[in-house]
């Protein structure tokens, strides 16, 4: 795959469209479930694993849950290639990492992405740019349906869907959505918002999920257990938590333009120029930056500049992308100026 060509051409989750755009850049539905008659993916010897990744290939591919569904085979892949997934939130790092086949099939604007193998024998997700969380669940439930007449999964009466991991025993489900605080992080207010999520049973992680620290204002909120609870107050729970944040967010910026403006502004501005002239620039370095410009863009100090090009400039500026843009292997430095060359080219250069 290529950046750009990879699956379904671009990622639905960096349009900037759906509900509070501005500050929820996805919002994500990912089932866990297994397959009856098979052990957990921890207990399985090599020919196992070998068979029932290609028993979920035929039956993922063969169950019309998208458009020009397509199937990667992640034990062949070259680290550039898993690291790009990774980066495009199409298989987790722990997939990438394991041994023994195991796969990834993604659709069309890659909204739906089946792991084969990771944790457990299934991980579907579905994610939509925006706040959408009633629309992912819906296609996740249809998806999840279809692939449900093709698979029998391991499932009890009294627990619900078995899981490898006891926290995803029941539905199965993790919520979550993906928002931009640079608000509340200007405001020195995200220890309180962390406070507040972990007594709703809600986590708090960065933009890869769990095990990864928030980057350029980023953060992911799920819900942290699904025993108990049907799939519909797991999203509401979530869901109804999730304007308040926005709120939350919307008076912290209200706040630091009534008494801050100048440093706010001087803020953008230095980033823009950053990102506009610099020569050579590290991802970090670069996060922080587009995070500033896009904080900028939204409060309408910068007009020139697009939110789907800079969601987009997100992911790009990724070390693997980078290279699959380039065509080769490049060591940091390189990839350093090869990103600055980017956003250079992406905002006009000055």
């Amino acid at each position: 795959m290529k950046a750009n060509e990879g699956p379904g051409n671009g990622a639905e989750w960096l349009r900037g469209t759906g509900g509070e755009a501005d500050i929820v850049l996805s919002s994500r539905i990912r089932l866990a479930r297994n397959v009856a008659d098979f052990p957990f993916v921890v207990r399985m010897k090599a020919e196992q694993q070998a068979e029932l990744a290609r028993f979920l290939e035929q039956g993922i591919m063969g169950a019309d849950l998208a458009p020009n569904m397509r199937y990667v085979d992640i034990d062949e892949a070259d680290e550039l290639e898993k690291l790009y997934l990774q980066e495009r939130q199409l298989i987790s790092r722990e997939l990438a990492d394991a041994k023994g086949k195991r796969g990834v099939s993604v659709g069309d604007m890659e909204r739906i992405s089946v792991m084969v193998n990771e944790e457990d024998h299934i991980r579907l997700q579905v994610i939509h740019s925006g706040f959408e969380l009633d629309e992912c669940w819906a296609a996740a439930d249809r998806c999840d349906s279809l692939l449900g007449e093709r698979v029998r999964y391991a499932f009890s009466p009294r627990l619900g869907y078995l899981t490898a991991c006891p926290t995803n025993v029941g539905t199965g489900l993790r919520a979550s959505v993906m928002l931009h605080l640079p608000g509340l992080v200007m405001t020195k207010q995200m220890k309180k918002v962390f406070a507040a999520m972990a007594k709703l049973n809600l986590a708090v992680r960065g933009m890869y999920g769990e095990g990864t620290e928030a980057s350029s204002d980023l953060y992911q909120l799920s819900n942290q257990v699904s025993l108990g609870k049907s799939e519909e107050e797991i999203v509401h729970s979530l869901k109804s938590v999730i304007p308040q944040l926005i709120k939350f967010e919307r008076n912290a910026r209200k706040y630091l333009l009534e008494h801050g403006r100048v440093a706010v502004e001087d803020r953008v501005w230095r980033a823009y120029g950053m990102l506009r002239s610099a020569r050579t620039i590290s991802s970090q370095e670069a996060m922080i930056y587009l995070s500033q410009l896009r904080l900028g863009v939204n409060l309408g100090m910068v007009k020139d500049v697009h939110i789907d090009s800079l969601n987009e400039l997100f992911i790009l500026t990724q070390p693997a992308h980078l290279q699959k843009l380039e065509g080769k292997k490049l060591e940091e430095d390189k990839r350093d100026l090869a990103r600055a060359t980017l956003i250079r080219n992406r905002l006009g250069e000055v």
